[in-house]
């Protein structure tokens, strides 16, 4: 009868890290000729081809400097290639609830604190002091109030604009659960 090989995760079976065995690693080497480190960086070995190159980091970077993505393509498909990929490029967009983390006083974006600047309000007004500082300038700046008035004209979108970012600014505050 055969005898059962011990183990010892003593039925744990996340006891060891992932790729703990008692195995030797295997570890792929840097494609350049003559290199000795790891190669975990893959490189394309041509345009559209799954195939890669491995190679360190050093030698990813050489040859990253002399790649050219767009090689045998005409002008035209170069650049409805490029059009196309910045098109989809929404993976690069910052995520709506890291917005929190911008420059401002820790509870305002930066933002909010130009649109308060624009009001002549501080840095802590609420909403009502919002509110009550946004029909006061209106009326003051109002092109019709100040008809022919380039300056006016500009001062009341200026005013306008601002209230409707801390108008959406309250609004997401609103809806923001509280912890």
């Amino acid at each position: 009868m055969a005898r059962p090989t011990r183990s010892d995760n003593w039925g744990f079976p996340r006891w060891g890290s992932y790729g703990s065995t008692r195995e030797a690693t295997r570890v792929r080497m840097c494609d350049r000729h003559g290199c000795d480190q790891p190669g975990n960086c893959p490189a394309p070995k041509s345009p559209n081809s799954p195939e890669r190159w491995y190679f360190c980091q050093d030698h990813a970077a050489e040859y990253n400097r002399g790649w050219n993505y767009f090689e045998g393509l005409t002008a035209e498909e170069a650049a409805e290639r490029e059009a196309a990929e910045t098109r989809t490029a929404n993976g690069y967009a910052e995520a709506r609830h890291y917005g929190w983390g911008g420059s401002g006083d820790g509870s305002r974006s930066r933002d909010e604190m130009r649109a308060l600047d624009v009001l002549e309000l501080d840095s802590d007004a609420d909403f009502d002091a919002v509110r009550a500082a946004w029909r006061k300038l209106a009326k003051e700046w109002h092109p019709d109030v100040r008809q022919g008035d380039e300056e006016a004209a500009k001062r009341f979108q200026a005013i306008q604009a601002a209230y409707d970012v801390l108008r959406a600014a309250e609004e997401n505050r609103a809806w923001r659960p509280t912890s």
